[in-house]
């Protein structure tokens, strides 16, 4: 008879603390989605990429970013008929039209660093393979675009200390001069790199004065620390940066 109501005990101690936790998250989970939204972060228990729109929070797979900022940025760029079948109107329209002045990136994503990657030589360009096929890429959707940041033989100075261009593995590209509508186009491709960023084993992306870090990407995007905020190039906002991930030896 004791041994029944010690089991009984227990069931009844397990039951409270189960209640109790669903109570607690029930209360709790609202409050962590307007962080996650203040944050402008992908949850970790949410599929990898969200966009922010006017109208709310929209969760996508990575496939599905890849497809959305492709295709908007393909239409933005006068691509004939674009396929833009099934991605939300929302999303669409906040990624062509790029975040407001006044609020943070639309889109973000997690990455995980590419463990076993190796280190990579500069090759004629003055880029290495990896960054080469970001260039590339970018080709591919965005066409002829205003590039710098390397060059044959590669770069000694004009970065900061220990900067990514001086490796090879960094491209910069121009949107000159400032305006509103050069701030729309980098967001596209800014927007674009993070959606394919997981792919292209990119490490970091620069734009408008905030940075995209693939170890920090579970918390979106961050305020970037430029040495002279009042700066359009230290502060990025006449450019995006990108630069991919270095390996090992």
């Amino acid at each position: 008879m004791r041994a029944f109501f010690g089991r009984a005990r227990k069931v009844l101690i397990v039951t409270a603390v189960l209640a109790l936790t669903a109570v607690t998250l029930v209360s709790v989970a609202p409050w962590l989605l307007q962080r996650a939204d203040m944050a402008r972060t992908a949850l970790p228990w949410t599929p990898p990429c969200v966009v922010h729109t006017g109208e709310g929070t929209v969760a996508l797979s990575r496939q599905e970013a890849q497809r959305a900022t492709t295709a908007v940025a393909l239409e933005a760029h006068g691509a004939e008929d674009p396929d833009t079948s099934g991605i939300d109107a929302d999303v669409r329209e906040r990624l062509r039209s790029g975040p407001p002045a006044d609020a943070g990136p639309s889109l973000t994503c997690r990455a995980s660093g590419s463990g076993g990657l190796e280190r990579q030589k500069l090759g004629e360009s003055g880029l290495t393979p990896r960054a080469s096929q970001v260039r590339s890429a970018m080709e591919e959707v965005f066409g002829e675009q205003s590039l710098g940041g390397y060059e044959p033989g590669g770069v000694q100075d004009g970065h900061g200390e220990d900067s990514a261009h001086y490796d090879g593995r960094a491209i910069d590209v121009f949107y000159r001069p400032v305006s509103e509508e050069n701030r729309r186009q980098g967001w596209l491709l800014a927007h674009w790199l993070v959606a394919h960023a997981q792919t292209l084993d990119i490490a970091n992306v620069i734009f408008d004065d905030r940075i995209w870090n693939v170890h920090g990407s579970p918390g979106g995007w961050w305020d970037y620390d430029s040495p002279d905020p009042d700066n359009d190039i230290l502060s990025h906002r006449d450019h995006v940066h990108v630069d991919v991930q270095q390996g090992s030896e």
